[in-house]
């Protein structure tokens, strides 16, 4: 296949070059791949560069589920600096000396934010306030209240630190819960600290389990159409969906299922035990969709249906 002509389906991870908005790189994404159903997995600023995984075709049904994974960044904090979109894109809006800052004093301070915590979204975020996102007001010069959200973070490591200056610096790698703002975390390090703080520099390392080495940059995915690599580059969407507990049918409830049909969960193998979302396969590993166990933990009811194509493998399922 070298033309490119033909239905793509799974999760395209794309490393993400500054100076792109995500948008910009969904549109140039389907324009390579002649594909209009493509959506991304959660946003990164046009500054920020890193993982970001893009369903394709079918795939894109599942981008709500797939944005609720834990994501991983590395940041870089300066001290004694605050702008009003809390990060280095923004006009400076206070300096204070932070050399009475010691290594010590900086690492505490950042590893003490790790659990849940409460982020007030910062102006530039994409929240909605009365039916307009923050950053539209903030275009306008409006500033309206916001209210705190509870986040959580897995965990931090601190990489480096540089302190003895006017403002000094750490470097460090943070896990956390999906609506994270990780510029408003250096904030609230620096306030914690008694000094204005703001983000230097972000990468995004992992989103959904996707890491670098999964990554390709826009400019490689002509080649791979070519040389009838692209397929290799797609990941299946639902073996992303780690979160989610799996089950399997035999042929006659898998005929079911395909038809929006409940299935008592006693046909099932594994018998889901709980309710919620479960993952549901054809008993040859083909991928039928996401269906939900009742309360009673007695029925299983499709909530998204994948009709098998004909050119879906039958791997084995490995969940």
């Amino acid at each position: 296949m070298t033309d490119g002509k033909r239905n793509w389906e799974g999760v395209l991870a794309i490393w993400k070059p500054a100076g792109w908005t995500s948008h910009d790189v969904v549109a140039k994404a389907r324009r390579l791949l002649r594909e209009r159903r493509i959506g991304h997995t959660g946003t990164l600023d046009p500054a920020v560069t890193g993982v970001l995984p893009l369903c394709v075709g079918r795939a894109t049904r599942l981008v709500e589920y797939l944005q609720e994974a834990p994501k991983t960044y590395r940041a870089k904090l300066r001290f004694g600096i605050a702008t009003d979109s809390e990060d280095l894109s923004g006009e400076i809006i206070e300096r204070k000396d932070a050399s009475f800052l010691t290594e010590p004093a900086i690492r505490e301070a950042v590893l003490s934010f790790v659990g849940e915590i409460d982020q007030i979204p910062p102006m530039v975020s994409a929240v909605k306030v009365d039916g307009k996102r923050l950053y539209e007001l903030a275009r306008q010069g409006i500033t309206v209240e916001r209210k705190a959200r509870r986040v959580t973070i897995h965990r931090i490591d601190v990489d480096e630190v540089t302190a003895g200056t006017d403002e000094p610096e750490v470097t460090f790698t943070v896990a956390c819960s999906k609506g994270t703002y990780i510029r408003t975390l250096c904030v609230d390090i620096g306030r914690k600290l008694g000094v204005p703080a703001v983000m230097a520099e972000l990468v995004r390392l992992e989103s959904a389990g996707i890491s670098q080495e999964h990554c390709v940059t826009l400019e490689e995915i002509p080649g791979l159409i070519e040389k009838g690599e692209m397929d290799g580059k797609l990941l299946a969407a639902d073996r992303l969906l780690t979160q989610l507990p799996s089950t399997s049918a035999a042929e006659q409830e898998s005929r079911y299922a395909l038809q929006g049909k409940g299935i008592r969960t006693e046909r099932l193998r594994p018998v889901p035990d709980r309710q919620g979302l479960w993952k549901l396969y054809r008993s040859d590993g083909v991928f039928l969709g996401l269906f939900s166990v009742d309360e009673t933990t007695e029925w299983i009811r499709p909530v998204k249906v994948f009709h098998p194509s004909e050119d879906q493998p039958h791997d084995s399922q490995s969940d």
